[in-house]
């Protein structure tokens, strides 16, 4: 559900990018409250996980379509909602820089979308109204199900509002909010299973994660290098390996598009644009999660046969590099707000 720059217009890329950095500036004082060091590591691996674990579209039986891990419910459930703002947005602005996945004028968008609405909407009014206290292995998982449905349906509603707003003629709002929102139920049914395995898995092992999470409090002297190190293996595994398993189907929002527009992509080269195009260009060295490819070899690439699964150094590459990246942004962001926040006034 990332958001190129051609579905937004300027008017409308500028204030969702002012929306989300005063919730980034709202979450960053609130987490410089929290005054918990251990939950920096957490913090970045957790990032790491969900940048491998997106690069992972799984298909949609019977639509032609796939869908991806938002992951912000997972970082919600285990970080509290403002270290999971910070870190859904870390995974966002590597992803676009470095990948040309999402555009940056619309990176506030993504933003908003992917994190705003699980964060601090699904988790708090949905998540914890069913958890409770007390937690149980079936209230997270009827909390995880329903609390990942409701915050992918936000923010699929979003993506319509967004770009009727912005005066997207090609995407007419009554037909595409009636294919977007469907589509995006689906892929929220299988995000809340997935969600839920992490956070029972994690559960199990360490508790205290969840209950400090949900207080918004330290993490105390509980050991949790098994939990980081758990995580990092998934990532590296999933990144490195899992991710040659996406389905080779549109996403959510591109078949979304394609049914309303006849296209799954809309273009926008002109001015602001083009420039932002050609900046994103020169930033992502590994665009589309691959090595990059002449006009001949992409031609070439496009005509053959897919295969599945796409074995390919360089998804494996874009996935072990993209984590890194992602967890060492998420990690500078969270020291340097404890820095800050323990440095003399």
């Amino acid at each position: 559900m990332h958001m190129a720059d051609a579905l937004i217009s300027p008017a409308v890329g500028v204030t969702m990018w002012a929306a989300s950095a005063g919730v980034i500036g709202y979450s960053s004082k609130k987490l410089m409250e929290e005054s918990d060091d251990r939950k920096v590591p957490l913090m970045g691996v957790l990032a790491a996980f969900i940048f491998a674990a997106q690069m992972i579209n799984f298909s949609i039986p019977a639509t032609g379509s796939s869908g991806h891990l938002g992951g912000g419910m997972i970082l919600a459930i285990l970080l509290g909602p403002f270290a999971a703002f910070l870190a859904i947005s870390s995974v966002l602005v590597v992803q676009a820089l470095f990948f040309g996945d999402g555009g940056l004028l619309a990176l506030g968008c993504n933003m908003f979308n992917l994190g705003f609405f699980p964060c601090f909407v699904a988790y708090p009014f949905i998540y914890r109204k069913i958890v409770g206290d007390n937690p149980t292995q079936g209230k997270i998982m009827a909390g995880a199900l329903a609390a990942s449905v409701a915050g992918l349906q936000l923010g699929a509603f979003g993506v319509v509002l967004e770009t009727f707003f912005s005066g997207i003629t090609e995407l007419p709002f009554s037909t595409f909010v009636l294919l977007m929102q469907p589509i995006h139920l689906a892929i929220g049914v299988v995000e809340g299973l997935v969600t839920a395995a992490v956070v029972i898995s994690v559960f199990k092992a360490r508790p205290e994660i969840l209950k400090a999470a949900s207080r918004l409090g330290p993490i105390g002297a509980v050991n949790i290098k098994q939990v980081l190190a758990g995580l990092l293996a998934a990532a590296v595994i999933t990144g490195g390996a899992l991710s040659w398993f996406a389905s080779g189907h549109p996403d959510g929002l591109e078949w979304a598009m394609f049914k309303t527009s006849g296209k799954e992509e809309l273009e926008r080269s002109q001015g602001l644009y083009a420039s932002l195009g050609s900046f994103q260009e020169t930033t992502a060295f590994l665009p589309d999660y691959g090595f990059k490819r002449s006009d001949g070899e992409a031609e070439s690439e496009a005509s053959s046969a897919p295969s599945w699964p796409a074995v390919d150094a360089g998804t494996s590459v874009a996935g072990l590099v993209g984590g890194a990246l992602t967890l060492l942004l998420a990690v500078v962001i969270g020291w340097g707000l404890r820095r800050r926040e323990v440095a003399p006034a």
